[in-house]
This record gives C-alpha cells, structure tokens and sequence, in this order.
C-alpha cells in the first residue's frame, strides 16, 4: 500500500517571477498561464515570496463602488502615507508557505487549509524551489480507475497488510465508491480495514457492512453490522476529518 507524494503530483515547470517584475506583467501572467498565484524568486531559484490574485486585489478593493459607494469611512493606503505596490518585491506574501517532495497528499491539504492558500511552491533538500503542487493537483488521485482501486484494497490491504484469507470480504467499487461486506471475527477488527481502506488514493466514500463474532467468548456468537462513510472528495483536499463511523444494529 503506497500513498502517492508531492513530487508525484506537482507540477515541474513553474512559471516564476523576480521581485522587480511590475504589476501588470504578474496580472498577465497569472491570466495567461490560468494560474492563482506565481513565486517570485532570486538568481539562485530560492523563494522569497508568492504574489497571488488576492495581492493584486488588494488596492482595488479600497476603491469605491461603480456607484461611488464606500464600504465605510475610511482612508485609503496611499492617504495613510502607504506606498501603492508596483512590483512583486511590494506585492508578495513573505516568507511562502511551502511543501517537499517527500510529503503524502493529505499532509499537503493540511497545510494548503490551515494557512488557507490554493497552491504551495516545493523546496528540494537545498531549499531551491522544485516545483509547484496546486488543490487541483490534489484532487487527480479522485480520478483513478475502479479496477485500479478495487485491486488495492484486495492485494495490498486486505491480503497484504490485513492477512485476510481470500474471499473474506466482497470488494465492489463503483465511481469511486467503495463497498465491503462479508464476515470477520472480531468486532475491533472492523474500524481497522475501514480505515486503511478509506485511506487509498482515489476512495470517494466507503461502505462497510461486515459482521462480526463478539470478542469476548459466548455459548451463542451473536453478530454485529457497521456502516462507515469516509470524507467527501472536497473534505480530503481540505484536510478535515472524515465523519466517524455510524451505529451497530
């Protein structure tokens, strides 16, 4: 079982700019390349900032409305003795938040979420910039063939790391949504295979519904049915929990 990495996924050839580009060159750029943000780096690739849409937003949302609207009473940067950005080196948020190769995806869309960016410039072991993994790149293991993902779950999950004997569970994949049944021995085994199952690249959501013998000895085992539902595809690429398991019947 092998979880992709940001160097599988990032995109190697990145648009960049030097901190003296101007204004207008970094709005270009961004719209001609369809891009959110741009690095702006040194002579030697070193990151020293990143210049996003929401920079360059952020003088025109001081304007009034087409209306002649304020928003409130309030000065205007340049009025509060503020100079008005003109290049990248005034425009760019420094330091950039950034990633390494090695890192999983789920770790990469922890950090996108928790400093609310949508793309992160990768650094080698020199602290050079590598490349660029954006929330799209996070979403293309979503895009995995069913037969792909079903064989996963079977030889390196369930035979694999699990042991399972063949034909313990049923595996079926539809879309990306995976379903589970069968029989195991013990009820603590259950949120075991659930998690390790929801955590394969490309799992949309998970079903489970096994039975299961009570762990402590009984004259009559009696069974146990459990249904899982893992995080919706947006939930994973924002790094948030997936929803617990549900209830025993």
């Amino acid at each position: 079982m092998r979880h992709r990495t940001v160097l599988e996924m990032m995109t190697h050839r990145v648009v960049t700019i030097s901190p003296s580009t101007p204004f207008k060159e970094i709005a270009r750029l961004l719209v001609e390349h369809g891009i959110s943000a741009v690095p702006v780096v040194d002579e030697d690739l070193r990151v020293l900032g990143v210049v996003s849409e929401a920079d360059l937003l952020r003088d025109t949302s001081e304007l009034p409305s087409l209306q002649g609207r304020w928003a409130g009473v309030r000065l205007l940067s340049r009025e509060r003795g503020v100079p008005e950005a003109e290049t990248a080196a005034e425009l760019m948020t420094s330091p950039a938040v950034s990633a390494r190769p090695g890192w999983n995806l789920v770790e990469t869309a922890r950090t996108m979420h928790r400093e609310g960016v949508k793309r992160l410039p990768v650094l080698d072991d020199t602290g050079r910039l590598a490349g660029i993994i954006s929330r799209a790149d996070l979403l293309r293991p979503f895009l995995r063939g069913d037969a792909a993902i079903r064989d996963e779950i079977e030889h390196d999950v369930l035979a694999g790391a699990l042991r399972l004997a063949p034909g313990t569970l049923d595996v079926t994949v539809d879309d990306g949504i995976v379903t589970l049944t069968g029989h195991v021995d013990e009820r603590a085994d259950i949120p075991v295979i659930a998690r390790l199952c929801r955590s394969v690249d490309g799992v949309v959501t998970l079903h489970v519904s096994i039975d299961s013998g009570w762990d402590a000895p009984s004259t009559s085992r009696r069974t146990t049915r459990h249904r899982v539902r893992s995080a919706s595809p947006s939930q994973r690429a924002a790094g948030c929990p997936p929803p617990q398991g549900g209830r025993a019947s």
